[in-house]
Order: structure tokens, then sequence, then C-alpha cells
């Protein structure tokens, strides 16, 4: 049996209900746990206003970079099973929860499936993923999308605030 060799991913990391700042160290822990995962680093936290209906509390929010020998499909399973286990219930797009984890990129490749698209196409439009990234990654190159600090040159903060 041959082992995968490890690559580098990030997680982008939301929660806005039952105490969101616990929620999200909890994941964090929780992906370290993982024998096919290590975190390397963790962007500060920053809260923002939701994306979508506006009659919800704001939102913290989070990058992680992890190393992993996961494949992108078994690297997504393992964060929705942590999203589940936080008490995740997909009732609403962009609606109120307990924990959201989003793989952002998984190293330079490009991902097109049905349940997973990969770099995550909100990345140039989100505030709440590029300033954290920008933070822990500051020259980081996204595929199909450039530079990042270009990127955040060109986002607005939005009511992002670093905590």
């Amino acid at each position: 049996m041959s082992i995968s060799p490890a690559i580098t991913a990030y997680i982008g990391i939301g929660s806005n209900l039952i105490d969101p700042v616990n929620k999200i160290k909890s994941a964090v822990q929780a992906i370290d746990s993982i024998d096919t995962m290590q975190v390397l680093q963790c962007s500060s936290l920053y809260s923002s206003p939701p994306m979508g209906p506006q009659d919800q509390p704001d939102y913290i929010n989070a990058v992680l970079e992890i190393s992993t020998t996961a494949s992108a499909l078994k690297l997504l399973h393992c964060l929705q099973s942590i999203e589940n286990n936080h008490g995740r219930v997909r009732k609403q797009r962009w609606g109120a929860r307990t924990l959201d984890l989003d793989i952002l990129l998984y190293a330079d490749e490009s991902i097109n499936l049905s349940n997973l698209i990969v770099p995550h196409i909100g990345i140039p439009d989100r505030a709440f993923v590029l300033y954290p990234l920008y933070e822990i990654v500051p020259r980081l190159i996204i595929p199909q999308f450039g530079s990042l600090e270009t990127l955040v040159s060109a986002c607005p903060l939005a009511g992002l605030k670093k905590l």
C-alpha cells in the first residue's frame, strides 16, 4: 500500500449560532485530530455581517492552512462529518448555521464535481475569506483567480472586523 504525499489545503470556517468562537476552536481541534490532517496555521478570527438573510447574527470566520494526505473528496466528507457533529442543519441557503467548513483550495488543483468545486467559487468576492487567507499566505496565487494580493486590494471590507 502506497502512502499519498501530503498536500496543502485551505479551509474556510464560519459560525454564527451557539457560541461561534468556541465552535470554530472546536472545529480546528477536530480537524487537527484526524490522522490524515495536520493544522499548519489558523488565521485570526473575524466578524462579518451575514451574506444571506439579514435577520441572523453576524458570523465569526477564520481560514485554516492544513497538510493532508486525504483526497479532496475524503477531506470533504471529513469536514461534513465535523459540521454534523457540531449540530449543522442544512435548511436554508446562506442561513444561520452552527458550523460551516468549506474547502477553499486543495493544492493547486481545479476540481469541478457536482458536490465539490475547488477553488471555491466565492473566493474573489468574500472579504471574510480573502482577508483571513491573506493574513496567513499573502503571496498565494489562486488557480483561476490570480494573486491573492490583487484580489484583496479589489475587495472592500464590507463590515469585516478582525477580533
